[in-house]
Formats: structure tokens, C-alpha cells, sequence
């Protein structure tokens, strides 16, 4: 008979201070990423909404590298693949020492990340088929953690550790899937010669890791150049970030308090989520909202499809694609958790921005009609995540009994 396996295990004491760690710093990040976005809004839709306009739209860097780019192409393009960097690290560290590395485990979160993604895009899909935004399925499918546990300090910071680390495992699965999706799916023209260098000098990258290379002055222009030619080949370039991250090595030596991959984890993270994501939200966010009512925005089938996808889709997907998964591997939950739990979770997945707008930006820009429209679903629909997550936290401290699986 197999053995049974916790479907949310306890934190492991080795693991509890590289969580609270992640938990700290995502959640700081978080809040900062609100304040971006409302500066935004707030700045789009003022008097001086043209001066807003006008810092999104300067132009930096050399032409002769075809460089020449918006401020807001930067920061997408640019400071996000610092971003999915760190991501590419929590990912490598929790597949080597975290939830991840047991595939039984691992197992709850990836079905529940996989689940909520499905049926997102499939309401998505179902709202837009057929028009022009059906391409923009993927606008639904990703979770904002840093906004999430920002959601969680302020309404639920008496939960569990279990819980929010579930939420983080589910959220770092999210966005290797977003990943995916975006390498595949939103790339812009695909040139084989800039790719086959990408990934010839990544190989390289990771030669030198497993060498137990840890020069900086070696790694921060491989790096580089690495993100270029990834921004040259056409898939996007924040991809070349999640790849690095993913090669970086987690094992330390003898003579090593820490390992490459979570010593670059613990110095870039604070920059991502204090600097990175919150200067992206502030160049990405900033739509003029005046024109338009909210029933006009509500007829449109790309707002419902967004609104609809995370909110509805996040939630059922999570919680059906944990349970079962949890069911088919013969898992039962950690009995300080229950189901309702994990439908706390899944509400808190519904709040999507950060790589739902960079979605928006890859796949309208060149249609500002489409693209003003899509941010502004994303911003009211995670006004409406954030007050659902909040009532499902609230409701489960009041709820009545906990609910077992064998």
C-alpha cells in the first residue's frame, strides 16, 4: 500500500527561515506594487496625464544596437527579466530543496497551478472566441504572489505559515507556466541565429556553475549578453532571466555559508520586488480611465473574459486541480489545514497583474485600443480579486468544522 503523504506538509524547520525570507520581502514588494499602480492611475487620469504619457514613451539607449527603446519597453523587457531571474531561482531551490523536490508533494501544487490556469483560459477562451483578443487567453492565467501575500499581511496575517507557503509554491508553479506560455505563444518574429546564441552561451553559463565559478565579473556581462541575445532573437526577454535562474547552483560547498542560487535569490530579490515590479507597474498601469463606464467595459467580452477567468476560473481551477491530484496520489491534508484552506488560497490566485499586464503589453501593443481596454480589466478585476480574497480569509475564520481527505 502506498504510504500517505501531508497534501500541505509542516514547513520544515531547514526550510522555515528561507520561507519567511521570501514571505517578507514578496509581501513588502507587494504593497510598494499597490502604491505603483494607484500612482499611476491616479497620475493617467489627472491634469497631467500627458506628462505621464510622455515619461512611459521616452526613448534611451543605442540605436546602433537596436536599443533605442521606451522607458516602458525597459522596464518590461529589462527590469521584469531581473524579476523572472529570481523567480528561475525559487524555483531551482524549491525543486532541489523545497516543496518541489518530493514529486509526491509536488505533485498538489503543480495540479493546483495547472487547474487554475486551465480553466482560466478556458473562460477566457469561451467569452472571446472567435474575436480578435482570443489570442490574449493568457491575460488570466497568472498569479500576482507579492500582490497576494500584500492581501494576506493586511486581512490574514494570523494564518498559517503551511498556507502561505503553499500559496507561494502554487504562485512560483504559476509563473514557470506563465513563462511557458509567453515564450511560446508572445514572442515577436523568431530569428534562429540570435537564438542558437542564447542558448550557446546559457550552456556556458551553466558549465561555469557546476565549475563552482562565482566571479561576478565574469557572470554579470555573460548575463547580460545572454539577455540580449535573447531580446534579439524575438522570444521575449525576460525568458533569458528565468533560464539563468533555473542554471544557478543551489548545492554549497564546504567552504560556502550559502549557495550561489540563493545568495543571488537573497541579494536580487529586495531589488525585484522594492524597485523592479513596482517601476513596472507605475510605467504600465497608468490607463485614462474617464471615458470610460463601467457598463460599456463590462459588455466588452475581453473585460468579461479577464473579470470571469480569475475570478471564477482561478478559484475553481485551484481548488479542483489540488483536490484531484491530492486524490488520485492517495494524499490527506495536514490537519491543521482544511479544504476551506485551499479555496482561500485559490481566491487569493485570482489576483493576477504583474505578468497579466506584461501579457497586455506583448499582446496589444501595437492596438492602443485593445491594450487600454485589457488594463483596464486587469485593474478592476484584482479590485474585485482583492475584496473577494478578502471576504473568503474572513470567512474562514468563522467557519464551522474542517474538512478531511484520505
Amino acid at each position: 500500500m502506498a504510504h500517505e503523504v501531508d497534501v500541505l506538509n509542516t514547513v520544515p524547520e531547514t526550510e522555515q527561515g528561507w520561507i519567511t525570507s521570501a514571505l517578507k520581502n514578496e509581501t513588502v514588494g507587494g504593497l510598494l506594487l499597490m502604491g505603483a499602480a494607484a500612482i499611476a492611475l491616479t497620475w493617467a487620469n489627472s491634469n497631467w496625464s500627458d506628462s505621464y504619457q510622455s515619461l512611459v514613451s521616452y526613448q534611451i539607449g543605442p540605436e546602433s544596437l537596436q536599443l533605442h527603446l521606451s522607458l516602458s519597453t525597459w522596464a518590461a523587457d529589462f527590469l521584469l527579466a531581473v524579476f523572472f531571474f529570481v523567480i528561475g531561482c525559487e524555483l531551482k531551490h524549491e525543486f532541489t530543496h523545497g516543496t518541489l523536490s518530493n514529486p509526491r508533494i509536488a505533485a498538489v501544487p503543480i495540479g493546483a497551478a495547472l487547474g487554475g490556469m486551465i480553466v482560466a483560459a478556458a473562460i477566457f477562451t469561451a467569452f472571446n472566441y472567435g474575436t480578435t483578443s482570443q489570442a490574449a487567453w493568457g491575460l488570466p492565467i497568472s498569479t500576482d504572489v507579492a500582490f497576494a501575500l500584500a492581501v494576506l499581511a493586511i486581512a490574514g496575517h494570523r494564518l498559517p505559515i503551511e498556507l502561505r507557503s503553499f500559496l507561494l509554491t502554487l504562485a512560483v508553479v504559476n509563473d514557470l507556466g506563465a513563462i511557458v506560455v509567453i515564450a511560446i505563444f508572445y514572442g515577436h518574429g523568431f530569428y534562429l541565429a540570435w537564438f542558437l546564441t542564447a542558448v550557446s552561451l546559457l550552456v556556458a553559463f551553466g558549465f561555469l556553475q557546476s565549475r563552482k565559478v562565482t566571479s561576478l565579473w565574469i557572470f554579470l556581462p555573460l548575463a547580460l549578453i545572454i539577455w540580449y541575445a535573447m531580446f534579439r532573437s524575438g522570444i521575449h526577454a525576460t525568458i533569458a532571466g528565468v533560464a539563468m535562474g533555473l542554471l544557478m547552483r543551489v548545492r554549497k560547498t564546504d567552504n560556502e555559508s550559502i549557495s550561489p542560487c540563493d545568495k543571488a535569490e537573497l541579494k536580487l530579490r529586495p531589488f525585484s520586488a522594492g524597485f523592479a515590479v513596482p517601476v513596472f507597474a507605475l510605467l504600465a498601469a497608468g490607463v485614462n480611465i474617464l471615458g470610460t463606464s463601467l457598463g460599456q467595459a463590462l459588455s466588452d467580452p475581453l473585460t468579461m473574459g479577464v473579470l470571469c477567468g480569475l475570478i471564477i476560473g482561478q478559484p475553481i481551477g485551484v481548488t479542483l486541480g489540488a483536490f484531484i491530484v491530492s486524490r488520485f496520489t492517495k494524499g490527506t491534508l495536514n490537519p491543521a489545514l482544511s479544504w476551506w484552506d485551499v479555496a482561500v488560497v485559490g481566491s487569493l490566485a485570482s489576483i493576477g497583474f504583474t505578468v497579466a499586464l506584461l501579457i497586455a503589453e506583448v499582446s496589444f501593443g501595437d492596438d492602443a485600443a485593445m491594450l487600454v481596454t485589457s488594463k483596464f480589466a486587469i485593474i478592476l478585476t484584482n479590485l474585485v480579486a482583492i475584496i473577494v480574497s478578502v471576504l473568503a480569509i474572513s470567512l474562514r475564520s468563522i467557519a464551522i468544522g474542517r474538512y478531511k481527505t484520505e
